[in-house]
């Protein structure tokens, strides 16, 4: 058994469930506030470093033991809020940049690459993390870490990991002055991609108007 999963199970259960709820809620605060669009500039890079963290979140959980529901069936949790305005905002604060291509796992041989959305899969962990913490506001601590364990296995993990990779894809573009290619009509509801389309599948606008970022350093 490794360090980490050692440190996360001999952990305090409410302590360790206190550490994941802050995270989780630091999460779903700063997400809506980049949301609105304040500070458009800064928006990759903050959300850059929010989804890293998150995922640090989900690595705890991922190495901690199976969490077991009290109670046989989930609880009703009652009204959850939708996250379709918070997905329609981040769609418009991150129009140049918001399709990318995506292989779902890895393992599975001659999966061709998919074109997804950066704002769609930040609106689905929202939809999960919410649902969880609904129910640490509820008291039923321990529904809420085993349903943050299992969606961050069969949903929000993959995920999240996904939508890292193409914000540092995005923000390695900008700090190395390396425009991405222009896209021409691709669309999250077409059908999974040739290798020729997929080429242009980096982004949709010239690095330099994410804006406000240093580029390459100067040569010596």
């Amino acid at each position: 058994m490794s360090d980490a999963t050692l440190h996360a199970t001999d952990q305090s259960p409410d302590d360790f469930a206190v550490q994941i709820a802050d995270q989780v809620e630091s999460f779903l605060v700063a997400v809506t506030e980049v949301a609105k669009g304040d500070e458009p500039g800064s928006a990759v890079p903050f959300l850059l470093l929010e989804v890293s963290q998150l995922l640090l979140a989900g690595g705890r959980l991922g190495a901690h033991e199976d969490i077991v529901p009290d109670e046989r069936y989930e609880p009703d949790p009652g009204f959850e809020p939708d996250a379709d305005e918070l997905r329609e905002n981040l769609a418009r604060l991150l129009e140049p940049v918001d399709v990318y291509s995506e292989v779902f796992d890895p393992y599975e041989p001659r999966k061709a690459p998919v074109p997804a959305r950066i704002s769609d899969d930040l609106a689905d962990v929202i939809a999960d993390l919410r649902h969880g913490m609904v129910h640490y506001r509820a008291g039923r601590t321990t529904e809420a870490l085993w349903w943050w364990q299992f969606s961050y296995f069969s949903n929000w993990g993959s995920t999240a990991s996904a939508t890292l990779r193409a914000l540092h894809s995005v923000l390695a573009h900008v700090r190395l002055d390396q425009p991405l290619e222009e896209l021409d009509g691709l669309d999250t509801d077409q059908s999974p991609l040739g290798d020729e389309t997929l080429e242009f599948e980096a982004g949709r606008v010239m690095a330099q108007e994410i804006g406000g970022h240093p580029t390459a350093r100067p040569a010596n």
